[in-house]
């Protein structure tokens, strides 16, 4: 496997970083998710725009063009030989000292991952996930904005374990007021007649692509989107849940802490949505040959 580094193609076990990278140390820097679909970088531009503006917000420049940095994708997915991979574009604040100061960090580290996922077994997407909500709270939005795709991923990580404990697949996490937020790596909608409904980012979730590509499609399955607060007891008595995010794409859920979501048996809006998505998926975003 090739790994794009600082610049380089060099293989997986060259793939090294400092012990002193302050992306290691503190979790200083950012990343993103993407996919390709038989070598079409789905939402490439809005991926690359999130990246840069994460960056921005925690005053980390990134040492290369927007044009570079899709140049650099493409260039590893080509010498990986990939038509369907999982992209991870990392840039942290490079090498510095043991202490805290950004200033020590002269310059970033930016790497690219690309390689194969698998977020859930496929007879989860045809059955429909069983979720649980955890005990601990999304990040306060005024003290680490989630619109910033950060590297400190802890706050998820425990909601993840407390899953895990749970025997269950994911973790649907409430923001400090008790309001639905997101679970941990995915975005949730729900579906109560003819309205799509998911919470607002402003309450601790993430502004997905893959969410925004779901409130684009709505219309055209004659669903009314809203972004609007939501609490347990509105998902309990949805008619449909489901999560959307770049790793998972649309996977249904059928049950909350053991209520029964709907019929418990995935959807018509949320199939519907599923075939129009994998459609988007082969027209929207940057091709490349092999």
């Amino acid at each position: 496997m090739k790994i794009y580094l600082n610049g380089k193609l060099v293989e997986k076990q060259d793939a090294r970083l400092s012990v002193f990278d302050h992306g290691l140390l503190y979790g200083d820097g950012v990343f993103e998710g993407i996919r390709s679909y038989n070598c079409l970088v789905f939402k490439l531009k809005e991926h690359i725009d999130r990246l840069y503006s994460s960056a921005q917000a925690i005053v980390l420049k990134i040492p290369m063009a927007k044009d570079a940095m899709i140049k650099a994708i493409v260039t590893t997915l080509k010498a990986n030989k990939l038509r369907d991979a999982y992209i991870r574009v990392v840039v942290t604040r490079g090498e510095g000292d043991l202490g805290l100061d950004p200033r020590k960090c002269k310059s970033p580290t930016v790497f690219v991952i690309t390689d194969k996922i698998v977020l859930y077994p496929k007879e989860l997407y045809e059955k429909g996930l069983s979720i649980v909500t955890v005990p601990t709270p999304r990040n306060l939005p005024e003290a680490l904005n989630p619109q910033i795709k950060s590297l400190n991923y802890l706050n998820n990580i425990l909601a993840k374990i407390e899953a895990i404990n749970f025997n269950a697949e994911e973790a649907l996490m409430l923001n400090q007021n008790g309001l639905v937020a997101e679970c941990t790596g995915d975005n949730v909608f729900m579906v109560k007649g003819s309205y799509l409904i998911t919470p607002p980012t402003s309450i601790g979730a993430l502004a997905g692509i893959t969410r925004q590509t779901v409130l684009d499609l709505s219309s055209k399955l004659k669903l009314k989107a809203q972004e609007k607060l939501i609490t347990r007891y509105d998902l309990f008595n949805a008619d449909e849940v489901f999560l959307t995010g770049t790793a998972a794409e649309i996977i249904p859920v059928v049950s909350i802490d053991r209520r029964i979501i709907g019929s418990g048996k995935p959807g018509k809006a949320t199939l519907n949505l599923i075939k129009e998505f994998h459609k988007v998926t082969k027209t929207e975003g940057v091709r490349y040959a092999l």
